[in-house]
């Protein structure tokens, strides 16, 4: 119980379906006066004060799971280490993948229970041979999450629910307005939970300070000294502070990260297209990804967009992925995450974290 309107209306679909269900908020700060900021951040007080209401108007019990000690340790230090090497981390999706599932589910199953329920737009479904549930595409394509869950295992998903994903945001809000749920006309929330100011860079600098380096052009050649890689990710244009314009006269393009050497490679965005990607730590949900032969299906790269066709190869621990059209700002630490395009909405196949990338 987030404290949103999704997951209100989550649980009252679960209550309404026969459940017995009770309601948790996960605690993930140590800072008691963490508030929202406008519809940034969330897991705030605030947030656990909604959830509280949502669960007295359901009359379901209601607990808070101080989880801050796991979030620090499995999210935020993640984050700052993925940074400190060069990889553009998303903070939302490893907590996704060790908080609010493999955390939670741990305890949960140690409880008793048979399944954790939430709000994230998305579906499984049961295939008719009767297999393993599939994870799809939630029904709203602007919000779909099925990206940020590709994380997660076939045994996690197993014990996973997702009431709301074969509805679209607006009826979502409908129906909270229609239980009488002050959540109804929320905003939603956005940018990073533990950094509710939403400014990255100085979040960043406090945690790993100064490493100076310098930004380099295609060829090599110095432009300017920089304080940190963490400053930068690939396909970043404003910020780059470079006084001597590039030859063609057109905006420069954060291109390439050597934390190593502290190097930033900038270029034109040209420079930024990939046509090969390589991936690390798999997640396998489907079948289609225990063979080792090449199979056609689509990668998204980002949250939001980032789809092409392709075909991508499962060796071990990796996957190389080959694109049928160059994608742009493809950055290190992202999860690439592998679709079967179908009538029904695209079944989930499986993810990847990018590791490396490459263009003809």
């Amino acid at each position: 119980m987030s404290g949103g309107v999704d997951s209100a209306v989550a649980a009252a679909r679960a209550v309404e379906a026969g459940h017995d269900v009770v309601g948790v908020h996960l605690a993930l700060s140590k800072d008691p006066q963490s508030v929202r900021e406008s519809s940034r951040g969330c897991c705030s007080l605030e947030d656990s004060a909604d959830a509280r209401r949502i669960c007295d108007k359901l009359g379901i019990p209601f607990y808070v799971w101080d989880f801050s000690d796991r979030f620090k340790a499995d999210v935020i230090d993640d984050f700052v280490e993925s940074y400190a090497v060069g990889e553009t981390p998303n903070p939302c999706l490893r907590c996704n993948e060790k908080i609010k599932f493999r955390a939670l589910l741990e305890r949960c199953v140690a409880l008793g229970f048979d399944a954790v329920a939430t709000g994230h737009y998305a579906r499984l479904v049961q295939p008719e041979d009767g297999g393993d549930g599939y994870l799809r595409r939630g029904d709203d394509p602007n919000k779909d999450q099925s990206y940020v869950l590709g994380v997660l295992t076939k045994e996690e998903l197993s014990r996973c629910m997702f009431p709301v994903g074969d509805t679209e945001k607006p009826q979502i809000r409908a129906e909270a307005a229609a239980h009488g749920f002050s959540v109804a006309s929320k905003p939603d929330s956005y940018d990073i939970c533990f950094i509710p100011d939403g400014n990255t860079q100085a979040f960043l600098g406090k945690h790993i300070g100064l490493r100076p380096g310098m930004i380099v052009d295609q060829q090599g050649a110095p432009l300017r000294k920089h304080s940190g890689v963490h400053e930068f990710t690939i396909g970043q244009r404003k910020g780059l502070d470079i006084k001597q314009p590039a030859a063609d006269g057109k905006p420069r393009y954060v291109t390439d990260i050597d934390a190593a050497t502290g190097t930033v490679t900038v270029g034109s965005r040209a420079d930024l297209s990939v046509t090969h990607i390589e991936a690390d730590r798999v997640k396998v949900l489907h079948p289609m990804m225990e063979q080792s032969e090449p199979f056609n299906c689509e990668v998204q790269v980002r949250a939001h967009g980032g789809i092409v066709a392709c075909t991508a190869q499962v060796d071990g621990d990796r996957i190389r992925i080959d694109l049928a059209e160059p994608l742009s700002g493809v950055a290190r630490g992202q999860a690439a995450v592998l679709y079967l395009p179908d009538d029904g909405g695209d079944i989930v196949l499986g993810s990847g974290t990018i590791c490396g990338t490459s263009r003809d």
